[in-house]
């Protein structure tokens, strides 16, 4: 479970990064907007008082005053041809309509154009876009109103372009300033108060000739993160966050849901119910271990319901020669009768402890992990005694073990002795039931893989019997079998214990006529 908690772990830091990135984002266009609108309103009427001043004069006063006032404002302003410049479509729109553009270079600074006539441009790089333009703003403007009487002023200001803040003519002395200020103000200066409370600018010049003082003011200053820009900023992060969380929550959900139901109908005896659950993190393995032990549970299923058949099947015949054997037992007139029959009731018991022993040997192998003795072991030497115990148990077919020609390092193999013995005991054994007069029996190995191959020169198996031929109980031939001695368990314990070992178990012609049985498995063992 630690890497569902990883995964929504990492998919919170993720949603809070990529929301933080986005925010950042939306915040850096939010400002870069505003700053650009903020600029242009506090540069809008220093540039207009200009341009105009400008326009009015003729063509040879203008350099001159402009170099002037541009050192009074501490304003580099220059005029451009309106051909010059590089700008855009909608930019010169702009211009023509009377409006002043600020093109933004840094935090700091911007070039402020505005129009002066259809041949030329004012422009000017400023630094301090608030202060400063509010500063020249007043300058102008008091230099302007100071060329009319005091009783034309305020409705020359009128006349003047819309300010972006307030502007308007006061009466001297002021009670909002100290009597510094208003001294300061008497003798021609002029008076910049700053308000930290509400971020706001205020300035007031002195006119000539009278008590009268123009105020601009309060002019707000820019802020960055305005208390409302935050709280808008911050609960649409935790939206944002919300959501991303609700649907990484509302996909593992789903996911664990989709197992839950599995899990219930499998309960329920619906075995064939699988999960379909891609990933590969802790939910994505548990539908991988739960579609395994589904699969192996309807196997084990499937095994049981054979074995249960297969055992019925199989203990009738030597069940019933006991029955006739015991009433042949109680028949006989001699005892030399009675000993026969007695021998063979004896070999039907040794026949079913066989089977007994076939059917515990195929069910451990095929209900769970036996527990292999990996050890290393010259493979070869297990062939030779498998070989030379059929020698010795029979004589009707000739068993010929052909020697492995690699060096001693090569034929030491990681295997579990007893159950290899046991797979090669059952090829050779079946090997023997259908050669006519030949088998033969080899070792080889590779770099990476090794193999036991049983050939005989019997009847074959037909190619669309191969598979057939490792599965549980099955016959090719029945009658044939029984005859034989064989359960049809043989070659299914061979095929499972080189599943055990990584290895398969194959069936192909042989050279020699018949079937060959040939075990194929890796040098190295997973543990």
């Amino acid at each position: 479970m630690s890497s569902i908690f990883l995964r929504i772990y990492g998919g919170l830091l993720f949603s809070l990064v990529l929301v933080s990135v986005l925010s950042g984002i939306v915040i850096t266009i939010v400002n870069g907007v505003r700053v650009t609108d903020y600029r242009e309103d506090m540069a809008r009427a220093t540039f207009r008082l200009v341009s105009d001043t400008l326009a009015a004069m003729p063509n040879k006063q203008r350099q001159q005053w402009l170099e002037q006032w541009g050192h009074k404002l501490s304003i580099p302003f220059e005029m451009v041809p309106a051909t010059q410049g590089n700008f855009e479509a909608e930019t010169l729109e702009r211009l023509a309509a009377g409006e002043v553009t600020v093109q933004t270079l840094t935090e700091k600074s911007a070039i402020v154009t505005s129009r002066i006539n259809s041949q030329w441009l004012l422009q000017a790089k400023v630094t301090d876009v608030s202060e400063q333009m509010a500063s020249g703003t007043i300058i102008l403007l008091r230099h302007l109103l100071n060329t009319y009487p005091a009783d034309k002023r305020a409705q020359t200001l009128a006349q003047y372009p819309a300010f972006r803040y307030p502007v308007s003519i006061v009466t001297h002395p002021l009670t909002q300033l100290t009597p510094i200020q208003n001294n300061e103000l008497h003798q021609g200066s002029i008076v910049t108060i700053l308000n930290l409370s509400d971020e706001s600018l205020q300035i007031y010049a002195q006119l000539n000739d009278s008590d009268q003082v123009l105020h601009l003011g309060p002019i707000k200053l820019l802020n960055l993160y305005p208390f409302k820009l935050t709280l808008t900023l911050g609960i649409s992060f935790l939206i944002f966050l919300s959501l991303a969380i609700y649907i990484l929550v509302r996909g593992i959900e789903r996911r664990l849901r989709k197992l839950e139901r599995a899990a219930t109908r499998f309960s329920r005896g619906d075995f064939d119910v699988r999960v379909r659950v891609g990933g590969t993190d802790s939910i994505g393995r548990l539908a991988l271990a739960f579609n395994a032990m589904a699969d192996h549970i309807q196997r084990l299923l499937s095994l049981q319901k054979e074995m249960i058949r297969g055992v019925s099947h199989e203990l009738r015949t030597p069940v019933a020669r006991l029955r006739f054997g015991l009433d042949l037992v109680a028949d006989a007139k001699t005892a030399e009768e009675r000993e026969a029959q007695l021998d063979g009731m004896d070999q039907d018991i040794q026949e079913l402890d066989n089977l007994v022993d076939e059917f515990l040997t195929y069910a451990n192998l095929e209900q769970g992990a036996p527990t292999l003795d990996l050890k290393r072991h010259d493979v070869d030497k297990v062939v030779a005694q498998v070989v030379a115990e059929h020698l010795r148990q029979q004589n009707r077919v000739t068993i010929e073990h052909i020697p492995c020609n690699l060096l001693n390092p090569r034929r030491f193999i990681e295997i579990d002795r007893r159950y290899l013995h046991r797979a090669i005991q059952n090829l050779v054994g079946n090997a023997c039931r259908y050669a006519e007069s030949q088998i033969q029996v080899r070792f080889s190995s590779t770099q990476d893989t090794c193999r036991i191959d049983v050939d005989d020169d019997g009847p074959g198996i037909p190619e669309e019997q191969w598979e057939r031929v490792f599965s549980a109980f099955s016959r090719l031939d029945d009658s044939r079998t029984r005859k034989s001695g064989g359960y049809g368990l043989g070659l299914s314990i061979v095929r499972r214990i080189m599943y055990w070992h990584d290895g398969r178990a194959l069936v192909s012609h042989s050279p020699l006529g018949g079937a060959r049985f040939s075990l194929v498995w890796p040098r190295k063992q997973r543990h």
